[in-house]
């Protein structure tokens, strides 16, 4: 935004002034979504060898930190879904909600860390040539850990995510039981049996939505070795045993997932696998995400934050 003057107009030192205290609250206004009372949002990018491209990453960071240098904090890894960013808690209100449940003492001082997941659904591409799985695990959590001062051990450790990022918090939770103390997801993009006709339909039907990350044409194959049920099934009972497993959905989700939902609760049953499952009204948004985000976040800080 520009002030324009006439021009030869000269400048009074109330009009200067003036124009410097506007100058300074657009500024402020400008820094505002990064700025909460109750911490600071950093947004910058990670060079990845794996990937041989930078990655845009958030990091959501409690005012302690910057008070005390030598403090290492719990971290949660959030995941975004399709089509959203690396600032998808800024944008859907989620940092809002950390904030408001830090300043009511509902949860303590940890760091989250949402690294941009475009729409690899966080694991490696059938072809191989996008392995962001590995990524993720092999430089995102160790570079990001270390730059952040988190406590990076795995019961200080928890991951989340939402739809894309809900699958992707489950699948990587599920195959690296050794990593994480607790995962969560919202609304998770989870299909248990594809349908016959899935790959069929122009822009927009499920099968498009996935991309070339299982494959170009779709390889049902690839996709059933490496979907949550996959591992939720072949997994040692124990191994998930030793997991604090949490999940909710819509009962009208956009895409149906509610039966997906359904159906890993049932098989986590089957297993004898504690975890917490909810089906609340509402369908695939935003919305619903921020209604239950808070019950998330607390569910996430009895296990990453208490147990320190």
């Amino acid at each position: 935004m520009k002030l324009l003057l006439p021009r030869g107009t000269p400048l009074k030192s109330k009009q200067l002034g003036f124009l410097i205290r506007v100058a300074i609250l657009l500024l402020a206004l400008s820094l505002a979504p990064l700025l909460h009372a109750q911490g600071r949002a950093e947004c910058s990018v990670i060079k990845s060898s794996i990937l041989d491209r930078p990655v845009r990453y958030c990091a959501f960071l409690p005012d302690s930190f910057d008070q005390d240098k030598t403090r290492q904090y719990p971290v949660l890894y959030y995941l975004h879904g399709l089509g959203d960013n690396e600032q998808s808690l800024l944008n859907f209100g989620g940092w809002d909600v950390i904030s408001e449940l830090r300043r009511q003492g509902k949860v303590g001082d940890f760091i989250v860390l949402a690294p941009s997941g475009g729409h690899t659904f966080y694991l490696n591409s059938a072809d191989g040539k996008a392995k962001y799985e590995d990524f993720f695990m092999r430089e995102f959590i160790p570079q990001m850990e270390k730059k952040y001062r988190a406590d990076s051990t795995r019961a200080t450790r928890g991951i989340t995510g939402v739809s894309m990022g809900g699958y992707g918090a489950l699948r990587l939770a599920f195959k690296y039981p050794d990593e994480f103390a607790a995962v969560s997801a919202q609304m998770p993009a989870l299909i248990a049996d594809l349908p016959k006709d899935f790959t069929s339909g122009g822009p927009g039907s499920p099968g498009s939505l996935m991309g070339d990350v299982f494959g170009s044409p779709f390889s049902r194959a690839y996709f059933e070795r490496n979907n949550v049920f996959a591992f939720a099934r072949s997994d040692s009972a124990a191994g998930l045993k030793r997991m604090k497993i949490y999940f909710n959905v819509g009962n009208n989700d956009d895409y149906g997932f509610e039966q997906g939902a359904q159906q890993l609760d049932q098989l986590l049953k089957s297993r004898g696998v504690p975890h917490e499952f909810h089906i609340y009204p509402g369908g695939h948004d935003p919305q619903f995400v921020v209604r239950h985000f808070g019950d998330v976040i607390e569910w996430q800080w009895k296990t990453i934050g208490l147990r320190k």
